[in-house]
């Protein structure tokens, strides 16, 4: 069988990761696996670890494998991007920053230094190209499909890029590994944040901060205040948990003013908003917006989609009505918009 071509594939150690190697190599493709070293901070063993999985994976199908160190792309993008956030009382999702600026140009860089054709990942996403422009779809199972994390990805890596698995269920890509004999068959889903040893965002941001905010007011909404918080970056909308103050009755966090160091907290009805401004927009199946819109929009990766317009303020902002209000909507998460299966782009929820 004639090549077809050279694939760079990112590989994390995961079961998806492995399958994807495989699913390349019989499908034509000169395979070359490629693990990232990303953060070696208390997570030290954890990326040991992925290197040694991902490179049984990668000597046991017979393709070539290398680790880059890039962590200090992973720093400057990510984990410093992650912490400004929480520092200014945003909630942020550092995967969508990490796939672009690091993941995917990391690949894609090296790829270019190595002359190899495509990238790939195992992502459950597909790329397909419709006249002039490469098209973000959603994969085979919607309950896997990764799109959300990847909605920030340009028009060149989206060229350059595939997507194995977006043909398949979860389901089908362990039995594949088991038959395969893979010691990642089994291997369980990540769902932490893979720099975070602990899942606790507030004792990570502590840590590192330079600029930790100080403790302030926590008020109703009425600026009736009710106590004090411990520092913006320790809470997040929709938080009912470790507010430290008695009401009588159930609060929420409904707002954050970083400007007044000022948590605001109300009843669960008072988290429901019909509207939102998203800024710093990706563009994926149009240039750019020059009218309103009718999408599905996706405040949140495990949000179910909700119906809406999107309409263009200026060219890097554009407001968000919902036809019914949603939840919890989150300053510092990414907002996706879809028409079907196909991503139509996205932005950082701002207000």
């Amino acid at each position: 069988m004639k090549s077809k071509g050279k694939v760079l594939l990112g590989m994390s150690g995961g079961v998806d990761s492995s399958v994807s190697a495989y699913l390349l190599k019989e499908d034509g493709y000169e395979v070359i696996g490629a693990t990232f070293n990303l953060w070696d901070k208390d997570t030290h063993n954890k990326t040991l670890s992925n290197i040694k999985d991902a490179k049984n994976v990668a000597d046991m199908l017979g393709i070539q494998f290398h680790v880059f160190d890039m962590r200090e792309q992973f720093k400057k993008y990510v984990v410093d991007y992650f912490i400004s956030e929480y520092e200014s009382g945003k909630t942020p999702n550092p995967c969508v920053a990490c796939n672009r600026y690091v993941k995917f140009q990391g690949l894609i860089d090296k790829a270019k230094d190595l002359d190899i054709d495509f990238v790939a990942t195992g992502h459950y996403a597909k790329v397909e190209k419709e006249e002039n422009r490469y098209i973000l779809k959603k994969s085979k199972e919607e309950s896997k499909d990764q799109t959300y994390f990847l909605y920030k990805l340009t028009q060149e890596q989206l060229s350059k890029t595939l997507f194995p698995l977006g043909n398949y269920k979860k389901t089908e890509i362990r039995d594949i590994a088991k038959k395969l004999d893979l010691k990642t068959a089994n291997r369980p889903d990540s769902q932490e944040v893979c720099f975070i040893e602990d899942n606790n965002h507030y004792n990570f941001v502590k840590e590192y901060s330079q600029n930790l905010t100080q403790q302030g007011d926590m008020v109703d909404i009425q600026s009736n205040i009710l106590g004090m918080h411990d520092g913006i970056s320790k809470y997040t909308i929709g938080q009912r948990r470790g507010l430290g103050v008695v009401t009588g009755k159930p609060m929420f966090v409904v707002d954050i003013d970083s400007e007044s160091n000022t948590v605001i907290l109300g009843s669960n009805d008072d988290l429901f908003k019909k509207e939102l401004i998203a800024s710093d927009l990706n563009w994926i199946a149009i240039d750019s917006l020059e009218d309103s819109m009718e999408v599905d929009i996706k405040i949140r990766s495990t949000a179910k989609l909700a119906k809406g317009k999107i309409s263009p303020i200026d060219n890097n902002r554009v407001q968000v009505i919902f036809n019914t209000p949603q939840r919890a909507i989150t300053k510092g998460q990414s907002v996706v918009f879809y028409k079907k299966d196909s991503v139509i782009g996205g932005g950082i929820i701002t207000k």
